[in-house]
């Protein structure tokens, strides 16, 4: 991968770097964005942030600008105090967390393009050349009760040629066929499961594992919306079936239920999708209250604020896990996150359900058994292809505007 128009680069120290404009555009089929910072050497940082394109330009333009535009694009841990903590009160009420995250993997990015190094050798050196995948599976058995239609389930995800070995399942599905009959909403805080929902969960995770064998894990998917005694319920429903965790069983803020809901669960507790910053998490660490957490770097503050979460997680022993359902972007941002960070578990990612993971990039990804290799050109190792970006932006999407 070359330097994209390095303007004479060598001449100038890397120090009077000046970041002249931030761009956002959004994808066909992504609810996320892309985002450009531009410097006056030519050079650009790519990222993505966790909002559509109308929404993050909005925040550029009347927040971010003003505070970026002119200054040094490698002092990037004060763009990211100033982003998120060197504002006033009243000011605070601008900060958006999404837009924050899309324009610190970006200058994390152009750091990388600056310096002829990967992201992940600038952030630490690395810990792995190569991080696990899970896939979060868009499709589930067409009858979670018969024995065949699960096992013809295992077999379509288990012969992906990337050699996937997790799954991320999510019931809602299943819970149509129950008493309900389809009424079941997933997203709804503090929603009742009866017992009957529960022998059906416990039934539907059972046929599942017994279909994919014990060479191949399971992970047991929620919205954030279940009461206590329900959360409990399900991880004992699904405890014969030895998922990895169950994920986002309750509200997303911490309370002293999700400590309970610990103590009680027989099965991992994992939660952190849809919190910011490391104030957000630092509750259900010092409550005991997790056994895993699952940060997104589009949304939790992106790079440099993913690796604080990790930095304190690591004090409590508990592992971390991304969230990913982005862009390449995304998914390169986080594997050089993943390749530096030691208390890394694995990752999320769509790369079955196609959104451009191949095409949009000129550098192809290697996926083997399960694993993502962390590229080695300099940034996050990408180098977009136009005519691909044209032709897929979402209606009435600007191009880098």
């Amino acid at each position: 991968m070359q330097l994209a128009n390095p303007h004479n680069l060598e001449e100038r120290p890397a120090s009077r770097l000046r970041i002249t404009a931030i761009k956002a555009l959004q994808l066909r089929n992504h609810g996320q964005s892309l985002v450009k910072v531009e410097t006056d050497a030519g050079l650009f940082g790519l990222g993505e942030a966790g909002a559509p394109g109308p929404l993050v330009r909005a925040h550029i333009q009347d927040y971010f600008a003003t505070r970026l535009v002119g200054q040094d694009p490698l002092n990037i841990e004060y763009l990211f105090h100033s982003m998120t903590h060197g504002v006033s009160q009243w000011q605070a009420r601008y900060v958006h967390m999404p837009t924050v995250s899309g324009i610190d993997i970006a200058l994390w990015d152009l750091a990388g393009k600056v310096l002829n190094r990967s992201i992940s050798e600038l952030l630490t050196g690395r810990f792995r050349n190569e991080i696990p995948l899970y896939v979060n599976v868009t499709s589930h058995p067409d009858n979670w009760l018969d024995a065949d239609s699960c096992a013809e389930w295992a077999q379509h995800q288990t012969s992906h040629p990337y050699g996937f070995r997790t799954y991320k399942m999510g019931f809602d599905h299943l819970l149509a066929t129950g008493p309900r009959q389809g009424e079941h909403q997933g997203g709804r805080p503090a929603t009742m499961l009866t017992p009957a929902e529960l022998r059906l969960i416990r039934m539907g995770y059972e046929n599942c594992r017994s279909a994919l064998g014990w060479n191949y894990d399971l992970i047991v998917h929620c919205h954030n919306e279940w009461d206590l005694p329900s959360a409990v319920g399900i991880a004992e429903a699904v405890a014969p079936a030895k998922p990895l965790w169950v994920e986002d069983a309750l509200p997303v803020m911490y309370s002293e239920a999700w400590k309970a809901y610990k103590l009680a669960s027989p099965v991992r507790v994992m939660t952190g999708e849809k919190l910011e910053l490391v104030s957000e998490f630092l509750p259900f660490l010092t409550n005991g209250a997790v056994d895993v957490l699952h940060p997104d770097l589009c949304y939790a503050g992106g790079i440099s604020g993913c690796r604080k979460v990790a930095d304190l997680a690591e004090l409590f022993y508990v592992p971390v896990v991304t969230h990913c359902v982005g862009s390449l972007v995304q998914l390169l941002a986080t594997a050089h996150f993943g390749a530096s960070t030691r208390n890394f578990v694995m990752s999320e990612n769509r790369i079955p359900s196609g959104d451009l993971y191949e095409a949009m990039n000129e550098e192809s990804i290697v996926v083997n058994d399960g694993k993502l290799k962390v590229p080695d050109g300099p940034g996050l190792g990408i180098t977009l292809v136009p005519d691909v970006i044209r032709a897929n932006l979402a209606p009435g999407e600007p191009y880098w505007d």
